[in-house]
């Protein structure tokens, strides 16, 4: 019988070959570090906020993010959330507020115990310009010093407008070189970033380390990009995994960037069904 030990070598490495291939395809995401945008849930939680904090319970979910808290106050929210074992890892508030309200969004925090505070959308008539960026950067700067004195980060979340062209590069160029890496970290939203015309792959590792938070949604492939209005309709928003929006390449980018939570948001009117498919799709990373 001939002996086929010649083949070892070849069998030895493709089998390598394929270890590779199969290790690579697992992302770092893992429910510890999973979170959900509550706006996603917007028009059940402004009905009836119990029942719809139980169901975010049962789909496994634990850690959300905050974008309001729905006619109650921040202390009842709080205890609406303790009482349905979800935890608040962060939360958004109105660029105005970290301009000249900042004993506010400290109080607020506080109380529901995060870490980190967020801006997603800095006002602006017409286009996002270099003036309007420029003050953003000094509001920023000034609020990420006195919230980290307070133990808490801040942070600027990415919405389109910020990429229109700027010289060489962009205006989140801009905004980037002129925050203090100290005090200033970023969400990258990969919708936006997307719409925006963007790679979110290239853009997590242009600023790697800058990103501590991301936004988790697909995009409709028939969605218009290269936009830099940061506006969309909301049945673009499809599940994570759909459409025109590649996550495995992006998840490892966000892993080597050092991205810490992983927000679902979904914006559409299908999200109750959407982001169960969502969490299925990440589910398949672990």
């Amino acid at each position: 019988m001939k002996s086929n030990f010649w083949l070892l070598p070849a069998i030895l490495s493709s089998a390598f070959s394929v270890l590779i291939l199969t290790t690579a395809a697992a992302a770092p995401v893992d429910d510890a570090h999973i979170g959900l945008q509550l706006y996603s849930l917007r028009n059940q939680l402004a009905t009836n906020i119990p029942d719809t904090l139980a169901e975010i319970k049962g789909w496994g979910i634990t850690n959300v993010e905050l974008a309001g808290t729905y006619h109650l106050t921040t202390e009842q929210f709080k205890e609406q959330l303790d009482e349905h074992g979800l935890r608040p890892i962060s939360a958004h508030y109105p660029y105005d507020q970290f301009r000249s309200n900042l004993d506010y969004i400290i109080k607020d925090g506080q109380t529901l115990g995060i870490k980190y505070v967020g801006c997603a959308w800095i006002p602006h008539n017409g286009d996002f310009d270099e003036q309007t960026c420029r003050a953003a950067i000094a509001v920023f700067n000034h609020a990420g010093e006195v919230l980290a004195s307070h133990g808490m980060t801040f942070f600027s979340h990415t919405h389109g407008y910020e990429f229109a062209p700027y010289h060489d590069g962009t205006l989140f160029d801009l905004m980037m070189a002129g925050t203090n890496p100290k005090y200033v970290s970023f969400q990258m939203d990969i919708f936006w970033v997307a719409h925006a015309g963007q790679d979110p792959v290239k853009l997590m590792e242009k600023y790697s380390r800058r990103w501590q938070l991301m936004h988790l949604k697909g995009m409709r492939v028939s969605t218009p990009t290269g936009l830099f209005t940061g506006r969309s309709d909301v049945t673009n928003d499809v599940p994570i995994g759909e459409g025109k929006i590649a996550f495995p390449p992006l998840l490892h980018a966000a892993e080597k960037a050092g991205v810490t939570w992983y927000v679902i948001e979904d914006e559409s009117p299908v999200s109750e069904q959407q982001i169960p498919q969502s969490l299925h799709y990440l589910e398949t990373f672990k």
